[in-house]
């Protein structure tokens, strides 16, 4: 019995300790939400603004030429894997790495610890800035242009809602031709080829600095998410284990009692 008891509070010790920790994860990721969501819908209007200004150049058949528009024959695929900086975050790094499961030849760029653990050196994810997305940006343009792969890929996390969400794989390159639209009268010096490759970069950073902060936004939610589920069980937990303890110390407490009054009766 007395066995019992200590184990039991060894337990309880044990569980209140997650909890604390699952506290303080929980807040520090609740104050950050605001300033990723903030990042996040400001690099979305970017890269729409980019993906805008390209997709109008790509309707030029004198764009064609460019060498980031060559048709994909199936060949080398290069996929940059944004995953996160640290777990405890429920399934977002597990989702990543399940969807690029479906690429099992690609050659892989990582950003984000957790990336990095798995597939060699490369940025975090919290602190990845623009400055850094534009210099991967033009290497990994570079290496397409010269043919050391053939397509292009951004494995990252869709912020649905801080409920939900989404791992998913983005195509960079090769640039598609688009359908003319309005503004595809728009006149561009010295010419649209020229004004396409020297674009193509500054597209392709806007895209990754957009996956990126999404993913970092998605990653908190997520945190958060699972703090609060952890915070709940640990003290559900706490409760259970309190009640056995009591009950285990009250029966403790009866046989003591027995034994003295059988004691004193002999």
């Amino acid at each position: 019995m007395g066995a019992d008891i200590k184990n039991l509070r060894t337990r309880i010790k044990s569980v209140n300790s997650t909890l604390h920790l699952t506290k303080a994860m929980g807040l520090v990721a609740s104050s950050k939400i605001r300033r990723a969501t903030d990042a996040m819908n400001r690099s979305r209007e970017y890269a729409a603004a980019v993906s805008d200004a390209v997709k109008v150049l790509t309707t030029c058949n004198e764009c064609r030429k460019s060498p980031y528009m060559r048709e994909a024959d199936g060949g080398k695929t290069r996929l940059i894997v944004i995953a996160g900086d640290r777990g405890l975050a429920g399934g977002y790094n597990a989702n990543v790495f399940r969807t690029l499961r479906d690429y099992p030849d690609a050659e892989v760029t990582p950003i984000g610890k957790r990336a990095c653990d798995r597939y060699g050196a490369g940025p975090t994810a919290e602190y990845f800035t623009f400055a850094d997305a534009m210099e991967m940006a033009k290497a990994q343009c570079a290496d397409f242009a010269d043919g050391q792969y053939d397509r292009l890929g951004i494995v990252w996390t869709r912020y649905v809602s801080m409920m939900s969400q989404e791992a998913t794989v983005t195509w960079l390159l090769p640039l598609t031709q688009k359908e003319a639209t309005s503004g595809a009268g728009v006149v561009f010096e010295p010419d649209e080829l020229t004004i396409l490759n020297a674009a193509v970069p500054e597209y392709v950073a806007g895209r990754l600095i957009a996956a990126v902060r999404e993913s970092f936004a998605s990653e908190v939610a997520a945190r958060r998410t699972a703090m609060d589920s952890a915070g709940k069980n640990a003290t559900q937990m706490i409760d259970d284990l309190q009640l056995q303890y009591n009950r285990a110390r009250q029966g403790a407490i009866t046989q003591e009692i027995t034994e003295i009054v059988a004691g004193s009766g002999s």
